[in-house]
């Protein structure tokens, strides 16, 4: 495993705060690395963890500690430190990445399972839509589509306290989000024609949002004012999908149960991901596990380290930070 996989795997083993010295120290003990010939392993490990900060990877935040030391965790487990902790500095950046301008070379479904690992990071379960697979040939069907749906369940650490909500207000254990997907989006006009045709696809659903792997900085302001007007969210999709940007959230919308009766009817993945949330919300606590993990398998799959990531962006020819 590279010493970045090791980071990350060390930060969720320690499972709460912790600084960089503790995380080399478990690599050691663990052989999760050798650092062979290094005079100050330390020192390294410190400057990779300052590397997921600075590269605005969503894995990892940090707080800043009295005496002007950092403590790191792993986002993930952040609802398990004390809110107090975290009131400190959490360091993280919001700014915009910048993209490569050279001529591209992959395709657009090659950009869904960048976006599938990006939202697995923050529990949500996605699955890409085929619009190809529905009933019918009608043309228009395309602005009825989204191009990936996406659901996330809250977490509530309790059975009871989870039981207790789904008997008086079901709706409330989940959230549904739908999603437009672009491969960039460089003038006014690519932007109204995508970020409508994301109104248009994401009405049934709690959250829309339109994802594009590249935007251009002069659309910000026309960004920023159709999402106040639409609600619609917008995400900058990295080749890290770790370091993904939400550029500006969308607006909670009840969900539209006759837009998606009409959507199972006319895709059966639709309706068979439907299918499958439902199965998961109803399951005896018996079976919750067991309607996870089929849940899990039906959905898109996602990265399970940086290498995978890596090699599947040199494989796919998608442009990373590196090539800029």
């Amino acid at each position: 495993m590279t010493l970045k996989e090791a980071v990350l795997k060390s930060l969720e083993e320690i499972s709460g705060l912790t600084n960089y010295l503790e995380v080399c120290n478990h690599i050691i003990a663990h052989q999760y690395y050798d650092f062979g010939s290094a005079k100050t392993p330390a020192s390294t490990v410190s400057a990779v963890l300052g590397d997921f900060i600075r590269n605005s990877d969503m894995r990892v935040k940090r707080i800043k500690q009295p005496g002007g030391t950092y403590s790191y965790y792993l986002t993930k487990n952040e609802q398990h430190i004390s809110i107090d902790v975290l009131s400190g500095e959490t360091m993280t950046a919001t700014t915009l990445p910048k993209k490569s301008a050279k001529k591209k070379t992959y395709e657009e479904r090659d950009l869904h399972k960048l976006l599938s690992s990006y939202l697995k990071n923050s529990d949500t379960y996605s699955k890409t839509i085929f619009h190809e697979q529905s009933n019918g040939k009608n043309n228009n069907q395309i602005w009825t589509h989204p191009d990936m749906v996406g659901i996330k369940f809250l977490n509530l650490q309790t059975k009871a306290s989870q039981n207790f909500l789904k008997s008086i207000n079901r709706i409330d254990t989940f959230k549904v989000s739908s999603y437009e997907l672009k491969r960039e989006i460089n003038s006014d006009s690519e932007l109204k024609k995508a970020f409508f045709q994301a109104v248009s696809n994401s009405s049934w659903a709690n959250y829309g949002y339109l994802v594009a792997f590249e935007f251009s900085d002069s659309l910000n302001e026309e960004m920023s004012r159709l999402n106040q007007s639409f609600g619609i969210g917008i995400i900058a999709l990295n080749a890290n999908p770790y370091q993904s940007k939400v550029l500006f959230p969308a607006t909670y919308r009840d969900l539209d149960f006759k837009t998606i009766d009409k959507l199972c009817k006319m895709n059966k993945e639709f309706e068979k991901f439907i299918e499958q949330t439902e199965k998961l919300m109803t399951a005896s606590e018996k079976y919750v596990s067991g309607a996870e993990k089929e849940l899990d398998e039906f959905c898109d799959s996602y990265f399970a380290n940086d290498t995978e990531v890596e090699a599947y962006c040199t494989e796919k020819h998608i442009p990373t930070s590196e090539e800029e």
